[in-house]
């Protein structure tokens, strides 16, 4: 198993270096957004000489943080396989004796996010320069970070599977995977930093699995958890995981009973 994880790593990451100008899109879209929160919130900041206990230098250390999370932990699945659940194509993968989900549509996740870390690195440099963070994120903290940000991104890769597995039954679902990802946004604290939300809003996203692939990890890479409160974190990734997983599970064995390659 292991050699042929190696051989569609290698299929995969030959396929990525071929669309360098992909690569740069989507990092120009991780940039984007980041970039004009940290702006919006450290102006606020130093307005009003804080804003719920965060100064502007805090703001400028979260969403530094979040731009690399964002890209360790992210997913594009339905870019992926949607597409070829939709023409047909994917009887091709069918026909294998693997899960092209958890072979091929695993190391395509894997290799791109490879691609986008390298591409990110020089750029982080650079904003680190211009924007001063004050601080610094020490070896104890990256090191807790590590499984937390391997168990958010294997969240993120069920839920993303999940949605588009419902290709299977319309082809609607990049409209549902928008209003996933405006979701996301929001209650992942991607956004805002979770601290800053009405008490009732934060409670709910607290209780929900998407801040547990963004804010959960930042929070820990900044050293602002206790060992119990991270103990906690890592438990609830273990079970969502363990519920999209099964959710995942299902959808593939019943859209595969409904798939049909008409047309393709």
């Amino acid at each position: 198993m292991l050699k042929i994880m190696s051989r569609f790593w290698q299929v995969s990451w030959a396929e990525q270096l071929q669309y360098r100008a992909n690569t740069l899109m989507y990092l120009l879209y991780w940039l984007v957004s980041p970039v004009i929160y940290m702006s919006v919130w450290t102006s606020i900041a130093r307005a009003n000489g804080g804003v719920g206990g965060m100064m502007a230098a805090d703001f400028v250390t979260y969403y530094l943080t979040s731009l690399l999370v964002s890209v360790l932990v992210s997913e594009i699945t339905i870019h992926l396989l949607a597409n070829k659940i939709e023409d047909g194509s994917l009887s091709g993968w069918l026909i294998q004796p693997v899960h092209p989900v958890l072979t091929n549509t695993l190391m395509n996740n894997l290799a791109f996010k490879a691609l986008q870390l390298v591409a990110m690195i020089p750029v982080m440099v650079v904003l680190i320069w211009l924007f001063e963070p004050t601080i610094t994120p020490s070896v104890q903290n990256i090191l807790y970070a590590v499984p937390i940000i391997v168990l958010g991104f294997a969240l993120r890769f069920f839920i993303g599977s999940a949605i588009t597995f419902v290709a299977f039954w319309t082809t609607r679902v990049q409209a549902l995977n928008n209003v996933y990802y405006a979701i996301d946004a929001l209650l992942s604290g991607a956004f805002v930093p979770l601290s800053l939300l009405p008490a009732g809003m934060r409670w709910m996203a607290l209780k929900l699995p998407f801040q547990l692939s963004f804010y959960f990890p930042i929070e820990v890479v900044l050293g602002k958890l206790s060992p119990a409160e991270i103990g906690q974190g890592l438990l609830q990734q273990v079970v969502w995981c363990g519920v999209f997983f099964a959710l995942f599970t299902w959808m593939w064995r019943a859209g595969v009973r409904r798939y049909s390659a008409v047309g393709a």
